[in-house]
């Protein structure tokens, strides 16, 4: 797939980021594709719903709904940061082959665990979410470090 493929997925997963922001969230969003269409969408909702676990990717899992195991081998997993520990496990979990990250400048996972593991990983380096991430961060530090377990 060519960056301009990914586009429509990551401007879905932006939008997600930016609703949640709108929310008192943290601006992190994640959409599921299989087979060219968006299955799932999500976006942190640690703070909205005061949530250990809802960070955009496992909101995004989880309003896709229960899917088999071969729809999620098609998926590619679209999100606005670069999955956490817990994200990435959920990853693995669900044998999900493609994740393709908005950014890892603000944030980095364990994405050398993700490549191990097979999963093909598109760093897409885009300054929407990374300048999103940047004005968040300086905003609200607090918010992101107790987000990200600081």
């Amino acid at each position: 797939m060519s960056a301009v493929d990914h586009e429509p997925f990551i401007a879905a997963a932006i939008a997600e980021a930016r609703k949640g922001e709108a929310a008192g969230g943290i601006p992190i969003g994640s959409v599921l594709v299989i087979d060219g269409r968006i299955v799932g969408r999500g976006h942190n909702q640690r703070v909205q719903k005061g949530s250990a676990v809802l960070h955009a990717e496992m909101d995004c899992l989880e309003n896709a709904g229960r899917l088999a195991a071969h729809d999620y081998a098609r998926a590619t997993l679209y999100s606005t940061l670069s999955p956490c520990d817990m994200c990435s496990g959920a990853i693995l979990l669900y044998g999900i082959p493609r994740v393709v990250i908005g950014e890892n400048h603000t944030f980095t996972g364990p994405e050398d665990h993700l490549r191990e593991r097979g999963v093909e990983l598109v760093q897409l380096d885009d300054t929407r979410c990374r300048d999103m991430m940047d004005a968040f961060v300086a905003r609200a530090p607090e918010l992101w470090n107790e987000d990200i377990g600081v």
